[in-house]
């Protein structure tokens, strides 16, 4: 049984009270979906990381279902609270509800299933994340609802065979998977940086970038990277009903993830048909827009919901930066630690 841990990250800043669409859901143009009518409405996405504040007031009606797969909260399976704040976050990046107050997701009509593997100081082990994948293939809601994203923010430095295996079945029922790429870059596109599950070819690879459509300096390059997501000072919901910007190739996912949900609301009303996951990957393709760094970077791109062009542009010190091994690891103030322990 391999242990894992969360991609380390770094905490920005806390805040007690906000009022703002993120400057992440804007960069990837969700407002103008929204301003189509889709949502995300109704689409499950299943969080596999460390629980939810489920009495977050932008959270609290967004969440469907959950279960508790660590021995945290006295392994009670109904209580999937989170001790640790990077679950809470991620979540409201996909689904924050749009009501004029507090940070609004991406999706903020999509529904959550929260799946608790990691306990409050980001560790879990490969049989409970294992678990929480073949929960949400075979999960129901009231009303027949199906998982169709899985997002996750964790990662191991090791392939684990039973982890892939139920990948691949989640993939193959359907349900697209999106990782985190890392933050081990060394911003030289030469090296190879891989965590798994990202670097499966199944699975949907974010790296980051940040509001200025820059590479973010710590994000993972390598051969699988798919497309990237707004990653660096991300305002999103936290614990006890506040408010945090962080930073980390996890922040970056739960843009995709939001993101899916609104193409599958939109595609599957207008071809009135359920989207394959195949299918569901080429939209998502579909809806990137190039920065113009190398496919080992970007992958195909920045994840954009509208066909409005961009108002982004690589600067000419990043493009010197690009070729520059920097080294440079997450760190800061906030909860970081270690890639993975076996």
């Amino acid at each position: 049984m391999a242990r894992v841990r969360l991609i380390p990250y770094k905490m920005e800043q806390q805040i007690d009270g906000a009022s703002e669409i993120p400057a992440g859901v804007e960069m990837i143009q969700a407002p103008k979906k929204w301003e189509e009518g889709f949502k995300g409405s109704n689409v499950v996405v299943a969080v596999i990381d460390t629980g939810c504040d489920r009495h977050h007031p932008d959270l609290s009606n967004r969440i469907i279902d959950g279960r508790n797969f660590t021995t945290e909260n006295y392994s009670n399976p109904r209580n999937f609270s989170d001790l640790n704040g990077h679950g809470t976050h991620v979540a409201g990046t996909i689904a924050a509800v749009l009501n004029g107050q507090g940070v609004v997701g991406v999706a903020p009509e999509a529904k959550l299933l929260i799946l608790k593997a990691f306990d409050g100081k980001g560790s879990g082990d490969s049989n409970g994340i294992i678990q929480a994948i073949q929960h949400a293939i075979k999960w129901r809601g009231r009303n027949g609802e199906k998982v169709r994203v899985i997002s996750i923010s964790f990662g191991t430095k090791w392939d684990v065979p039973e982890l892939h295996q139920a990948i691949r079945k989640a993939v193959a029922n359907d349900i697209l998977v999106v990782c985190a790429a890392g933050n081990e870059g060394d911003g030289d596109v030469r090296t190879t940086e891989r965590i798994y599950p990202g670097y499966y070819k199944e699975v949907v690879q974010v790296g980051a970038v940040d509001k200025e459509g820059n590479m973010a300096e710590f994000t993972n390059i390598n051969s699988e990277i798919d497309l990237v997501a707004p990653g660096v000072d991300v305002m999103s919901t936290y614990l006890n009903g506040k408010y945090a910007k962080l930073s980390g190739t996890s922040m970056a996912t739960p843009h995709v993830s939001g993101a899916a949900a609104i193409l599958i609301e939109q595609m599957e009303q207008e071809l009135d048909r359920t989207l394959t996951e195949p299918e569901l990957y080429a939209q998502l393709i579909k809806s990137t827009s190039p920065l113009g760094y190398s496919k080992r970077e970007e992958g195909n791109g920045l994840i954009t919901l509208s066909n409005d062009s961009l108002n982004i542009r690589k600067s000419e010190q990043q493009k010197e930066k690009q070729t520059s091994v920097k080294g440079n690891k997450m760190a800061g103030s906030g909860f970081v630690i270690a890639d993975a322990e076996v």
